[in-house]
């Protein structure tokens, strides 16, 4: 069973950064893709931002120009670096990927964007 652990959330001001932090506890080498996804109170989840294997990478709209998906094979590690952040990017950041044992998820970490 694979496990996601994210990290790097917390409370941030308008206009601030924050760079969220995925370790699975299996390679991500040949995971055809990670992704973050997030889910604000009384919305459903949304994908923010994708990675392939192959290296290509895609955005929601809200957040293209703002957020940076990248990985680290050598940690297993997928990051988020978000900028310029606004009280609409408050919600749980989720990390998201597909091996072949299945789909799977991390617990999620809580961004919360406020003055």
């Amino acid at each position: 069973q694979v496990q996601l652990v994210e990290s790097g959330g917390g409370l941030v001001q308008p206009g601030g950064s924050l760079r969220l932090s995925c370790a699975a506890s299996a390679s991500i080498f040949s995971v055809p893709y990670m992704a973050w996804y997030r889910q604000a109170p009384g919305k459903q989840r949304e994908r923010v931002a994708v990675i392939t294997s192959g290296g290509m990478a895609d955005y929601a709209v809200a957040v293209k120009g703002r957020f940076i998906i990248s990985r680290d094979y050598a940690q297993n590690t997928v990051h988020l670096q978000m900028n310029s952040l606004t009280p609409e990017d408050t919600a749980v950041y989720y990390c998201n990927g597909l091996w072949g044992s299945g789909n799977h998820w991390g617990q999620g970490t809580q961004v919360t964007v406020s003055s």
